[in-house]
């Protein structure tokens, strides 16, 4: 009887122990964020008005990203090709979900920024940013998609592209895109964008409450892509996304020919 009661007691051992070593480990997967100022598609070595979609495109189909954030996009221009809506174009050539966000009329058409996605894009907004009255900037968009990128798992993705000029106008615009993005706090939020200033610009306080680079203290240069001397493109994560994600790696690509600017890729790793 007690060599029965000892076996079992032993069975019941040997069964906690397998049911907890056979329960599998949270599974980690990464997603790859890209963001890409592609100067709407005109090769710099190349004369204005000639478009190289198929090299912007061979730019992003090298990384396989699985979100991209574009700035300086034509739709319907004059000086691109009235024909041409170039992020449906190369939405069409990368295989990828997109979403055009105007920033202004341009050349008979329109110009702004735009976001591909290889998910389907559950919602999408955009948020005109402002400039100082008489500065002679142009007004800046802010594009907002919402996608599942794991089962039941969202984020939102944004591409942006502030102001050249001046410091007060990326102060107004910086302090617009936080105002908006104030309602989706809660949510893993990931920008992507052509910020035109350095790493040591005072606006970047305006982000420190909410947002940090996904290069941390080390952020390589983006401009001009020839000979790349400063950082003006970022990758940007909340709270939430950094809660969610580590940033495993953080680069640029060499991609010298199609644009002005380097493509800059993040990789980012969560558990499902």
């Amino acid at each position: 009887m007690k060599y029965l009661a000892g076996f079992f007691a032993l069975f019941l051992l040997l069964s906690c122990k397998t049911s907890s070593e056979g329960t599998p480990e949270p599974k980690k997967q990464t997603i790859k964020v890209m963001s890409y100022n592609i100067h709407i598609g005109n090769p710099p070595s190349k004369p204005a008005g000639e478009v190289d979609l198929i090299a912007t495109a061979k730019a992003i189909n090298g990384e396989k990203p699985d979100l991209v954030a574009l700035q300086e996009v034509d739709v319907h221009t004059t000086r691109s090709g009235t024909t041409l809506h170039q992020a449906k174009e190369l939405a069409k050539l990368t295989g990828m979900h997109y979403f055009f966000a105007k920033a202004i009329d341009r050349s008979g058409g329109d110009y702004g920024v735009a976001l591909l996605s290889r998910f389907p894009i559950l919602s999408s907004s955009v948020h005109a940013l402002p400039v100082e009255d008489g500065s002679g900037a142009e007004l800046r968009a802010a594009g907002i998609i919402e996608v599942e990128f794991a089962q039941g798992q969202k984020v939102v993705f944004v591409s942006t592209h502030l102001d050249h000029l001046t410091d007060k106008n990326r102060e107004l615009q910086s302090r617009e895109l936080m105002r908006v993005l104030a309602p989706f706090a809660q949510s893993p939020i990931i920008i992507g964008g052509d910020f035109n200033m350095d790493p040591q610009n005072g606006n970047w306080s305006l982000y420190e409450e909410g947002f940090k680079m996904g290069c941390g203290n080390t952020c390589p240069p983006t401009f001009p892509a020839g000979r790349p001397i400063t950082t003006i493109d970022y990758i940007l994560l909340n709270r939430a996304a950094s809660s969610k994600f580590t940033v495993k790696d953080y680069y640029t690509v060499s991609e010298r020919y199609a644009s002005d600017h380097l493509p800059l890729v993040a990789v980012l790793e969560f558990e499902n």
